[in-house]
């Protein structure tokens, strides 16, 4: 595996295993090596003893892992759950499957964003789809329902991170967010259109995959926002399950349904699991919060929690209309309020997260009309500190530890991450 994963660019086989099947490297004839290394492969064999026959069986399986683990890991997509994922997460592999941070590289970044745009990378189930609308309200001055400019949120405010497509690149990507058509016009109209201030993108990294502190290039505001963590834990209990059956498939199997008990998650619920330390999506809390909490007071950052948006949404309104540079009047100030509220995005309900770029087809993805979550499951009651309902004891206990384990060295950021309020 390590030769594989570290040397097969090369054609490099060191001593070790593969002296059990010795062949010569005269002329470098790859063809004539490979032929050579089969057959004597299978003579060698045959005179094995049974234990070394498993050994090196187990070895063969170990490398043909750890190369489609490098070279083609969406080919684990095709295996059932769990299989699929925990190949893809233990050769190495970005989880969930389908994110991907390759739009975000300095050497990358300035090739398709423009100065000004905007950022909402927001944690994961911290309020992420409420921030690109109301960020879209406000850079509108109050688009109303019936709001031609927003076919769904994937659209008007496109996501960077999300792989579309099961070998998806950003490369390949980054071109149809232009060409793409939808609902007969190109994707651009949606999300570049000139009567826009800026443009708005998605994500859910931190530092240092964001370059916030970029000295050269295109000048980019961001957006984060944090969210008390049982909150988080609780908001994902209905999330994982609200994933579409099409989605599911396409992603092998991931994430999975969370069944309950009585409506209640004790230590063995998979979302539990995730999002402890050392769950495979511990990363998007955790090491989240601490990512962004050193850029706080960074001029180009707005770093905000859940909690005091939901307590005076009038307030953090205008607060991000600052930031975005966006002068609104008393009344625009009070349409857009109205228009960031949870009972106006329930009417919109525009927030089934649309993948257009995807080229799976064959009966995988309908980039027309399939999406990444049910109806109305972006527009679910955001709740502060009701989160602590849906667990035992025994789990509200393990992840009050864990954020002292996380958070303890700095009191204001344990206090800050649980509760908002001010930073000091």
């Amino acid at each position: 595996w390590r030769c594989v994963m570290h040397c097969g660019d090369r054609y490099t086989l060191p001593a070790g295993p593969w002296a059990l099947f010795p062949f010569e490297r005269d002329g470098g004839d790859i063809d004539r090596m490979v032929v050579q290394l089969l057959t004597d492969s299978a003579e060698g064999f045959k005179a094995m003893t049974l234990p070394r026959k498993i050994g090196t069986l187990v070895l063969g399986l170990a490398v043909a892992i750890g190369t489609v683990g490098k070279y083609s890991p969406h080919l684990f997509m095709h295996l059932p759950f769990p299989f699929s994922i925990i190949l893809w997460d233990v050769t190495g592999n970005e989880m969930p499957p389908y994110f991907m941070k390759d739009a975000w590289a300095e050497n990358e970044i300035d090739s398709w964003t423009k100065d000004g745009d905007l950022v909402v990378a927001t944690g994961a189930k911290s309020g992420t789809t409420f921030m690109l609308y109301c960020t879209h309200q406000i850079r509108t001055k109050g688009a109303d329902a019936k709001d031609e400019l927003w076919p769904d949120v994937s659209i008007t405010t496109p996501w960077p991170d999300l792989r579309h497509s099961r070998a998806g690149t950003w490369a390949e990507q980054k071109d149809r967010l232009n060409t793409t058509l939808v609902d007969g016009k190109k994707m651009s109209f949606f999300w570049d259109n000139p009567e826009y201030p800026m443009r708005i993108f998605k994500s859910h990294y931190g530092p240092p995959v964001l370059p916030v502190r970029k000295t050269s290039g295109k000048k980019i505001k961001y957006l984060a926002m944090a969210r008390n963590g049982v909150d988080v834990l609780a908001s994902f209990v209905p999330f994982y399950s609200s994933h579409t059956e099409e989605f599911r498939n396409l992603w092998g199997g991931f994430p999975p349904e969370v069944p309950t008990a009585e409506g209640m998650c004790d230590e063995n619920c998979q979302t539990v699991k995730d999002l402890m330390p050392g769950g495979v999506m511990s990363h998007t809390y955790f090491e989240y919060i601490m990512s962004w909490w050193p850029y706080r007071d960074d001029p180009n950052v707005l770093f905000l929690h859940y909690s005091d948006v939901r307590k005076d949404l009038k307030g953090s309104v205008e607060k991000i209309a600052k930031f975005m540079d966006v002068s609104l009047t008393s009344a625009e100030l009070k349409k857009v309020t109205k228009q960031c509220s949870l009972e106006h995005m329930k009417s919109v309900d525009k927030f089934g997260y649309l993948m257009p770029l995807n080229t799976d087809g064959a009966g995988l993805w309908d980039a027309s009309k399939d999406t990444i979550t049910t109806k109305g499951a972006m527009t679910v009651t955001g709740g502060v500190g009701t989160g602590k309902a849906r667990f035992t004891d025994n789990v509200k206990e393990m992840w009050k530890k864990a954020e002292e384990d996380k958070f303890g060295h700095d009191p204001k950021l344990l206090k800050w991450a649980r509760e908002g309020g001010p930073f000091n």
